[in-house]
């Protein structure tokens, strides 16, 4: 169960009609102020790299025209340039797969948390006592990401991959990452107060997850600890013990972090 998404929207991108007004010969209105800057260019570029976030690792240039919805002249000029900064590939067969430019940002990524060498000992603890698969997510926007992964020894399990992204709407994790992330309301005030939350088919019918939030010194936010695995085997009462693991382990990690023990 690893909760990829479907594919994503082919619509090919729309022409902009000339204003009435300037058609007409008249003054033409100031556009209204966007409310964030985008670049069109970047996102389709973007659009690019994110065609292989599902698999296969290579793809045609009508794989990619697929999935983006571009043309095939703007992906392959786009792929092209892609290509220069070392952030694509193009094999001698004519396929295309992401470069090693990728690699050393991610890892620089990586890097700049500086939390592999203490969170991966916890996911070990919590693997090993659980037998379930345990994870570190980050929230990045409107998504969140699996930082680290400890799969669990269970022969049929939650299995997730470092680096894969999944949707915020629903899941242990996520309703953690939004409660402490500043997100309001009475289901992120109950998460704060229970401090992290136990789901039970929310993303995926058949699994059930516990979480808990990791904080940094001086209080800041790091991200959710999870435990999840199939749901025929969260019973109630085990469910609340995994839970409390995690709560365990969780602030344990945080105090490793710098932050303060927390009532």
């Amino acid at each position: 169960m690893d909760g990829s998404g479907g594919n994503r929207p082919e619509a090919r991108p729309a022409a902009h009609p000339e204003p009435q007004a300037a058609r007409r010969g008249g003054a033409r209105a100031a556009p209204a102020r966007p409310k964030a800057q985008r670049v069109e260019a970047l996102e389709r570029a973007f659009s690019i790299l994110e065609a292989f976030a599902d698999g296969p690792s290579r793809l045609t240039l009508a794989e990619l025209t697929r999935r983006t919805g571009l043309y095939n002249s703007t992906a392959l000029r786009l792929a092209a340039t892609l290509e220069q900064g070392g952030f694509l590939l193009r094999d001698p067969d004519g396929r295309f797969r992401l470069g090693p430019s990728l690699w050393r940002l991610g890892s620089l990524y990586q890097r700049g948390f500086d939390l592999a060498a203490e969170v991966r000992p916890a996911l070990d603890r919590l693997a090993e006592a659980t037998g379930e698969t345990s994870a570190f997510y980050v929230r990045e926007g409107e998504r969140r990401v699996c930082l680290y992964r400890r799969h669990g020894a269970q022969e049929i399990r939650h299995h997730v991959e470092e680096g894969a992204e999944l949707p915020l709407d629903s899941g242990a994790s996520a309703r953690v990452l939004r409660a402490f992330t500043g997100d309001a309301g009475p289901a992120h005030d109950v998460v704060r107060a229970a401090g992290g939350h136990v789901s039970f088919g929310e993303r995926e019918p058949e699994a059930a997850a516990a979480a808990a939030p990791v904080f940094l010194a001086g209080g800041a936010f790091a991200g959710a600890l999870t435990v999840a695995g199939l749901r025929a085997r969260f019973s109630e009462a085990r469910a609340a013990a995994i839970f409390r693991a995690v709560k365990a382990e969780a602030a344990a990690l945080s105090e490793r972090l710098g932050a303060r023990p927390r009532r």
